[in-house]
């Protein structure tokens, strides 16, 4: 079957997941490796808001957003027989389309800066912590403002591909350091390094929108 016409069901929402859901995955995940696409487009349409809100926060674009996320479903459809169920469906899937979205920002001229290299950081976050350093929440909780929504998203524009994925998935997605790592394919160290020092860099250039709140 043709998944490319089948995952035109993108174009609404729908979505969800949790322990109450992994095995249901589980089955559809079986099903898709014996060639179901019918069970694969069954997964599409339970994830697909979730992948667009996390491509869209990153690449703050729609179209750019639907056309990854629908990338990010092909090659999952693709590799599925790659998925061995050591993690949830969930955790692999939003891998797959991170890194889809990651390399998009790349190809665009997006890259790290010294700034927030990981092995600097990797000497100052000490990784058995159980939170990252970090004394002022996201201003963007509690607030609704049209005009403070577009100076976040604007902030976090200027971050490296690397870090706007993990402000995605702690501070609006809500994962744990541990489900940030599985599906970064990196360390819990990795992640709390990248965490604190986007946090760092999102602080300073929001510095008058955290001294208004």
């Amino acid at each position: 079957m043709n998944l490319e016409g089948r995952t035109s069901v993108l174009s609404v929402g729908g979505g969800g997941f949790g322990e109450s859901v992994a095995q249901d995955d589980i089955a559809l995940v079986r099903r898709c490796q014996k060639g179901d696409a019918l069970a694969f487009e069954q997964l599409v349409i339970k994830y697909r808001s979730k992948v667009f809100s996390m491509i869209y926060g990153m690449v703050q674009n729609e179209q750019d957003a639907w056309d990854l996320a629908q990338e990010g479903f092909i090659k999952a459809w693709r590799s599925i027989h790659r998925f061995k169920g050591q993690a949830s469906f969930y955790t692999w899937l939003y891998r797959i389309v991170t890194n889809v979205a990651i390399d998009s920002l790349r190809r665009k001229g997006f890259k790290k800066t010294a700034e927030f290299d990981d092995h600097i950081a990797a000497n100052e976050v000490e990784p058995g912590s159980k939170t990252v350093p970090t004394p002022d929440p996201m201003p963007h909780h509690g607030l609704e403002r049209e005009e403070i929504r577009q100076r976040i998203e604007q902030a976090i524009s200027k971050l490296s591909p690397e870090h706007r994925a993990v402000i995605m998935m702690k501070e609006i997605e809500e994962l744990q350091y541990n489900e940030i790592a599985e599906a970064l394919g990196c360390s819990i160290g990795t992640v709390m390094s990248r965490l604190f020092y986007a946090r760092k860099k999102l602080q300073t250039l929001l510095k008058d929108v955290y001294e208004n709140l």
